[in-house]
């Protein structure tokens, strides 16, 4: 179970344990992949963070702001392999990021300043512990037309577990074949789209791919 307190405890690396040591990031990684991000912190001191996935439904972090907003230039794309987590070496899973191309959109949540360090490291230890993503200060669009600068975790194509094919006839077998500690690659998927179309912000991809996954277990069970 994905919790914050798995986070902070150490426990939700354990839902690692089978990546190589080689991907699995250390603490004084993640350290310093955060520390360069700050470097471009927005001069107003304000850390936004655009959530797209499970960030949309079970953030784990403190905030004090929570925004719809579009994000251009980036679409939803199923393109991490994971062999931990949901997935194993055995039967890897897919990871959720963004791929350059289309619009995205989902939530800008605002972290509290007097506890943004804890929550930005909690954060970057959720997001990078394999290294997969590659964190981006971008432009997004609140729904008053604000245009503000937030935290982007976007795919880095150049991460061993980047995969090139993420269309859904090939990936919708993989997921729904693939589980592991934190729960099945399917359960993901079924949360991900509950929660856009809660949001009134449906993803023709991620309904796709549901639709797909209905359909191959409809087919199992026949």
């Amino acid at each position: 179970m994905l919790s914050r307190k798995s986070i902070l405890s150490g426990a939700y690396f354990e839902a690692f344990a089978g990546v190589p040591e080689g991907i699995l990031w250390s603490l004084e990684k993640i350290d310093a992949s955060l520390g360069s991000a700050m470097k471009s912190r927005p001069a107003n001191g304000e850390v936004w963070l655009f959530g797209y996935g499970s960030l949309i439904w079970n953030p784990l972090f403190e905030y004090d702001s929570r925004e719809r907003a579009t994000l251009h230039g980036w679409h939803r794309s199923f393109c991490l392999r994971t062999i931990g987590g949901r997935g194993t070496a055995e039967a890897p899973g897919r990871m959720l990021s963004l791929e350059p191309g289309g619009f995205t959109v989902g939530v800008a949540l605002r972290l509290p300043k007097e506890s943004i360090d804890d929550e930005l490291r909690m954060i970057w230890i959720r997001e990078m512990v394999t290294g997969a993503y590659s964190p981006t200060w971008a432009d997004v669009t609140l729904v008053d037309e604000r245009k503000i600068k937030a935290l982007v975790f976007v795919a880095d194509p150049s991460h061993p577990y980047h995969e090139s094919n993420s269309d859904v006839s090939h990936i919708a077998p993989l997921i729904s074949a693939a589980s592991g500690p934190i729960g099945t690659n399917v359960d993901y998927v079924r949360k991900l789209q509950s929660s856009l179309l809660d949001c009134n912000m449906p993803d023709p991809y991620v309904n796709a791919l549901a639709a797909e996954l209905d359909r191959l277990s409809a087919a199992k069970n026949a």
